[in-house]
């Protein structure tokens, strides 16, 4: 079996159009295409809705039953032939030196977790915006000091250390949650955290007011699930605060007001979630 660079695991479920964008910006990125391969997990898509492209040398389709994102990464992660596992989602675009960042990263900290930063794609809608002003925000609280968290639609870190913990825990079922998990497994285990500003995707999750209410209650969900898998005392009350008025510090005008009072909204919905999963327990 030839051992590739980088093995690229994209799971994606009920995106077809989605995904063939992604697929696009794949096909533009400056890496030889003999020395990397995408893998992308079906996580038991409806008929109708299920991917389809071109399957080459380089480009594979696993297609399993309905178990999650975090079981669809693990089943990529388990076919992969690269030295260096790259994460991505179906609704993300990576940059054309995206895999060229990763390399110099691994470079200079080849044993490291690299994550790299998330371009909101959809400026113009306010929900997409609001979630990644979200993102961005932890990003800021966690990993001001030192790099503790990265979400897992832009990460690389080495194959051997992915399997050897265990990879990504499938009692996540949802995207929400699995990936802080994983951080926090792997900085318990001595291992590094690094920041790769110029591995860049672009982000295209068109969000409803709906759909970004229900996908925070996801949030909150994964975060019950993982405060008690790990006994985790809840952040201040200065975190909430300071997250609620992030939005003041990074838009203009009255636009920064409605982001607000989405960011109220959002964490409603997550501590809906995680008072829902808390009583299912």
């Amino acid at each position: 079996m030839t051992l590739l660079d980088f093995s690229v695991i994209v799971p994606t479920y009920r995106r077809r159009d989605r995904l063939h964008a992604a697929l696009g910006a794949f096909d533009r990125l400056d890496w030889p295409n003999e020395r990397w391969e995408l893998i992308v997990v079906d996580d038991g898509s409806p008929p109708g809705t299920e991917p389809v492209f071109e399957q080459r040398p380089n480009r594979r389709l696993i297609r399993q039953e309905w178990r999650g994102p975090a079981a669809a990464r693990n089943r990529g992660a388990e076919d992969a032939r690269g030295r260096f596992l790259a994460f991505t989602d179906d609704d993300c675009e990576p940059e054309p030196g995206w895999l060229s960042a990763w390399a110099e990263g691994f470079e200079r900290t080849p044993s490291a977790l690299l994550g790299g930063r998330t371009h909101n794609a959809l400026p113009d809608n306010p929900y997409s915006t609001a979630s990644e002003q979200l993102l961005g925000y932890i990003y800021l609280y966690y990993n001001h000091q030192r790099p503790l968290f990265f979400a897992s639609n832009n990460i690389a870190l080495p194959t051997k250390e992915f399997r050897a913990l265990g990879g990504f825990d499938t009692r996540f079922p949802r995207a929400a949650g699995e990936d802080r998990d994983f951080c926090r497994r792997w900085k318990s285990a001595g291992r590094e955290l690094c920041e790769i500003p110029n591995a860049v995707v672009r982000h295209s999750h068109p969000l409803t007011l709906r759909t970004f209410l229900r996908q925070h209650y996801n949030y909150g969900r994964g975060a019950a699930l993982f405060h008690q898998r790990i006994a985790k005392v809840p952040e201040p009350p200065s975190f909430y605060m300071n997250l609620l008025w992030h939005p003041m510090q990074v838009e203009d005008g009255m636009r920064r007001w409605r982001q607000v009072c989405l960011m109220i909204a959002s964490q409603l919905a997550v501590a809906s979630g995680f008072l829902a999963e808390a009583l299912r327990r």
